[in-house]
C-alpha cells in the first residue's frame, strides 16, 4: 500500500472516535464552549490530511502573557512530536490530580506491555509499581517511554483508549492538527503535530498549572538509587530557561518545547526537527535572545509580530487566546532536587 494510503487508513479510526468523543464535529463550538480561540486557521487534521514532513524544520515563538505569535516558521505544518508528546500526558494526569482521581502518592501498577516499552525507560519491573510523585520527574525530566505508558494505562486503561482522552483534550484546546497514537511519543505515523499546537499545550499546561513549574525547572532527580539528568540541555545553561520538554526520534529529528523569562517577560518557544540536539538548542537559544533581549541586557522594544516562511495555504498567524480560568489547585510547588533528546 502507498504510504500516503496507509497513513490515511491508520488515521481514520483514532480520529473519527476523538471526534465522536468531543459530541460534536463543530470543533469551533467546541473550543468556544471551553473558552478557547482555536490557535490556528489551518485547515483541521482529518483522516485525508497531508502526510506529515520528515525531519523538516518548523518553529514558533509565543508571548507567555498575551499569547500573540511573534515568530512563526511554517508553524502549522504537520510533525512527529516524538516526546514532546509527554506534555499532554502530564497535562491529563495534573488534571487526574486536580480532580482528586490520583494523588502524589497512588502507586501506579507496571504491565508487562508498559515495562517492555523501548529507551528512554527507568526500567520499571512488571507487577511492581511506581508513585504518581516519581512518575512526574521520570516524564518531564528523563522522559521515559515505559512510565508513559504506565500513566496512559492506570488513567485510561489501555494506552489505547488514554490515546482518544489525549485527542479529546487536544480537540478541545483548539489543536486541530494533532492526533495522538501513544502516550510517549514513541515512533507512530499516527503520531502528529504542529508547532503551532505543541505551543498551546506548553502555554496551556503554564497557565492552568503554576504550581507545577518547578517540575519542568528540574535539572536532575534520584530514583532507586540512580541518578537521571534532565533532557533539556538548556536548564541552568541559558539564563531565564524554565521548561519545558525535549523529543527525538528519527522520523521528528531534534524538537523542543521551551519557556523562558526575562526581564518580566515570557515565550514559549517551538523549535522542530533540528538536525541534532546541538543546533536545536542553539536556534532556541537564538529565537529567546531575539524576542526577550540577550540576558543581563535590556528587553526589545515592542514590535509587530513576525511571520515567516508561512506557507500559502496557511492563514496567518492569530494570536493563542487561553480562558481567563482560576488556576488549578495541586499540593503544593513540584519542586524538587535539582538518553539525551
Amino acid at each position: 500500500m502507498p504510504r500516503i494510503s496507509c497513513l490515511r487508513a491508520l488515521l481514520a479510526l483514532p480520529i473519527l472516535v476523538s471526534l465522536a468523543a468531543c459530541q460534536t464535529a463543530d470543533l469551533s463550538r467546541v473550543d468556544l464552549a471551553a473558552g478557547l480561540v482555536p490557535p490556528s486557521k489551518a485547515p483541521a487534521l482529518t483522516a485525508t490530511s497531508e502526510v506529515p514532513s520528515s525531519r523538516t524544520p518548523s518553529a514558533i515563538v509565543i508571548d507567555q502573557d498575551t499569547g500573540r505569535v511573534l515568530f512563526a516558521d511554517d508553524a502549522d505544518g504537520l510533525r512527529h512530536p516524538a516526546s514532546t508528546t509527554k506534555l499532554m500526558t502530564l497535562l491529563l494526569l495534573f488534571e487526574a490530580m486536580d480532580a482528586g482521581k490520583v494523588t502524589l502518592d497512588t502507586p501506579l501498577a507496571v504491565s508487562a506491555r508498559a515495562a517492555a516499552r523501548p529507551p528512554s525507560k527507568l526500567g520499571l519491573r512488571p507487577g511492581s509499581t511506581i508513585r504518581v510523585r516519581d512518575a512526574l520527574p521520570a516524564l518531564a525530566v528523563k522522559s521515559s517511554n515505559d512510565v508513559a505508558s504506565v500513566v496512559a494505562e492506570n488513567l485510561g486503561g489501555t494506552e489505547e483508549r488514554f490515546a482518544l482522552q489525549m485527542n479529546a483534550k487536544a480537540r478541545q484546546l483548539g489543536m486541530t492538527r494533532t492526533n495522538f497514537a501513544n502516550a510517549s511519543g514513541l515512533p507512530d505515523e499516527r503520531q502528529i503535530s504542529t508547532a503551532r499546537d505543541l505551543a498551546v499545550l506548553g502555554l496551556t499546561i503554564r497557565k492552568r498549572f503554576p504550581g507545577m513549574r518547578g517540575l519542568f525547572m528540574t535539572e536532575g532527580f534520584e530514583y532507586n538509587g540512580r541518578h537521571y539528568a534532565s533532557t533539556n540541555k538548556l536548564l541552568g545553561r541559558v539564563p531565564g530557561v524554565d521548561g519545558m520538554k525535549t523529543g527525538y526520534v528519527n522520523a521528528s529529528g531534534f524538537n523542543l518545547v521551551a519557556s523562558a523569562r526575562r526581564g518580566g517577560r515570557g515565550v514559549i518557544v517551538v523549535v522542530i526537527g533540528g538536525a541534532s540536539g546541538r543546533s536545536r538548542d542553539a536556534r532556541v537559544e537564538d529565537l529567546i535572545d531575539t524576542y526577550l533581549g540577550p540576558a543581563g541586557g535590556s528587553a526589545p522594544a515592542a514590535a509587530a509580530p513576525v511571520v515567516m516562511a508561512a506557507p500559502a495555504r496557511v492563514a496567518p498567524a492569530v494570536p493563542v487566546a487561553l480562558a481567563p480560568a482560576a488556576p488549578a489547585t495541586l499540593p503544593g510547588d513540584f519542586g524538587m532536587p535539582g538518553l539525551d533528546e
